[in-house]
């Protein structure tokens, strides 16, 4: 899926007979400072069956096998920012692991994880048993950027939906730059379901 470029400021309506706009990355921003946002803390569930982490949650095996953890996505894992774990350390527990190299900035690209970490949590949550763990450093910015879009592309909520539905059960704040990403997620994934809408209504 490609991500159109425009203005990243400017409001967006895709579909013309819905209500729905897609904001400009300013107004995504200040969703995070209106209203009642949930304490920080160490872990979350955000969803059910998920959880937003710190890296302190993930490094603890015996707070992860309380809460029932079977999948561990690290998205601060390699040669910036990181969180030093790997398969290997979960291997006693037989957890999933599945690792991203993101850079909490906001120039990195962290959209070119957007699917494959949706899938991977998509998978996880395919058993009914198995409960994920999204973390990186601080569990505010990169886990919850991907979780967004997981809910996103996985759930068809929009960018603000997701952002107000996590937001609420956890302590969140992607920087400018995800956030300018995840809203391009949102055209395109409501550029896709518009041009089905013409395609149903051609035929």
């Amino acid at each position: 899926m490609k991500f159109r470029s425009m203005n990243p400021y400017t409001a967006v309506k895709v579909d013309p007979e819905s209500d729905y706009i897609t904001p400009g990355t300013l107004d995504l921003e200040q969703l995070f400072w209106t209203g009642t946002t949930a304490q920080y803390a160490h872990v979350n569930q955000v969803w059910p069956r998920i959880y937003i982490g710190d890296e302190k949650t993930a490094l603890e095996l015996t707070e992860l096998k309380d809460l029932g953890i079977t999948h561990v996505l690290n998205a601060a894992e390699g040669k910036w920012n990181n969180v030093f774990t790997g398969a290997n350390y979960y291997s006693r527990m037989n957890n999933q692991y599945y690792g991203v190299e993101a850079d909490d900035k906001p120039t990195f690209l962290i959209s070119q994880y957007f699917f494959p970490a949706a899938e991977f949590i998509h998978e996880a949550l395919s058993h009914p048993q198995s409960k994920v763990l999204v973390h990186c450093v601080m569990g505010r910015s990169r886990s919850a950027t991907l979780v967004l879009a997981y809910l996103m592309t996985k759930h068809g909520l929009t960018v603000v939906d997701a952002i107000e539905h996590v937001r609420q059960r956890r302590c969140i704040l992607p920087n400018h730059g995800f956030l300018r990403q995840l809203r391009a997620l949102d055209i395109s994934l409501h550029e896709e379901i518009y041009r089905g809408k013409q395609k149903t209504n051609d035929q």
